[in-house]
């Protein structure tokens, strides 16, 4: 789903289109939270168009982390077609993220 223009979505619009959404729930002050920015580069080389990757600070958004019931951070979720298919917290590798994109995207 590409935007035209300079219409900018709203996540609840992204999250409820075709394109996977992956979620980084983050915040400046956290170590684990830095780690994440090179994994989520890589997987986005990785997965180029595959998969839309967000991040939004907690700090920032309280109330989408409150939305969410984000506890801690960094957490990340995946979303499709308005659905959560997943959700973990803390820090993973590029390829644990890819495989677990793969496992729970639907392809329409």
């Amino acid at each position: 789903m590409q935007t035209t223009g300079n219409k900018k979505e709203t996540f609840s619009e992204l999250i409820q289109g075709n394109t996977p959404v992956l979620v980084d729930f983050f915040a400046e002050w956290c170590g684990p939270c830095k780690m994440m920015k090179p994994v989520l580069e890589q997987l986005h080389k990785q997965m180029d168009d595959k998969v839309r990757i967000i991040k939004i600070d907690i700090d920032k958004s309280p109330s989408a982390a409150t939305a969410f019931q984000v506890q801690s951070v960094p957490t990340l979720m995946l979303f499709q077609n308005g659905k959560t298919l997943w959700r973990k917290s803390g820090v993973l590798s590029a390829d644990s993220l890819k495989k677990i994109i793969e496992q729970h995207i639907t392809h329409n």
